[in-house]
């Protein structure tokens, strides 16, 4: 029976998957400062960095982010020498690139125009970015510890997928939190466009805990006997 066996390494100066700890790192770098800007402006403490040279800053480093991505994809062994399906791999940067989409898409909706979030939803949004972000972070260990197992440098792969569960059960928790936020805001006397735009916030923020899920689920397939 044909099984894919991780010596790739030893005919390339670098594996692919080491690239994509690369490009997480970027995007570890980057949420670090969409969720200060995030919680600044929510919290409405008045001391918020401009969020024109925050986001010129999140672009540079998102460039970066996007040079390891298809430095990766345009560096590829041939597909008997991966030692995961590349399929998967490549779903797997796309997956990891858009959760750093999403987190820009979320400070966008908000940068759009200065909304005053009420004091009775301010802590509810801040539990909300604490949870997506934790997922995000979560992200971290649960791609290294794959690259390792795959590589036959880590050999718990109980461990490896109760961190993928983590992921998970992180998501789940978002999703939650954010049918009842929006319940609220929908029921609350806001104005429209204030609705409007903090939905649409709101659903940024689903969407990139989502994606963070989804690169657990595939990377919980790479290490699929």
């Amino acid at each position: 029976m044909f099984k894919r066996i991780p010596f790739f390494g030893l005919l390339s100066p670098k594996s692919p998957l080491q690239g994509l700890i690369e490009h997480y790192d970027q995007i570890s770098e980057c949420l670090e400062l969409i969720k200060e800007a995030l919680e600044c402006y929510v919290s409405g403490s008045g001391v918020c960095r401009e969020f024109e040279e925050l986001k010129q800053e999140i672009d540079k480093i998102e460039g970066q982010a996007d040079k390891i991505k298809r430095r990766i994809r345009n560096h590829l062994p041939k597909r008997i020498f991966m030692a995961v399906d590349k399929a998967l791999f490549l779903n797997y940067t796309t997956q990891q690139d858009n959760v750093m989409d999403e987190a820009q898409e979320a400070l966008r909706w908000l940068g759009m125009r200065r909304i005053n979030v009420p004091p009775d939803y301010q802590r509810a949004f801040i539990s909300l970015l604490e949870e997506v972000s934790e997922a995000a972070v979560q992200l971290g260990p649960a791609l290294k510890m794959t690259v390792d197992l795959v590589h036959g440098e880590y050999l718990d792969r109980q461990a490896c997928k109760d961190k993928f569960r983590e992921v998970r059960y992180l998501r789940e928790k978002v999703f939650k939190r954010k049918q009842q936020l929006i319940s609220d805001i929908y029921n609350s006397e806001m104005n429209f466009k204030d609705i409007y735009q903090l939905i649409h916030f709101v659903d940024c923020l689903n969407t990139m805990a989502k994606s963070c899920e989804q690169c657990a689920g595939t990377l919980r397939a790479m290490i699929a006997r």
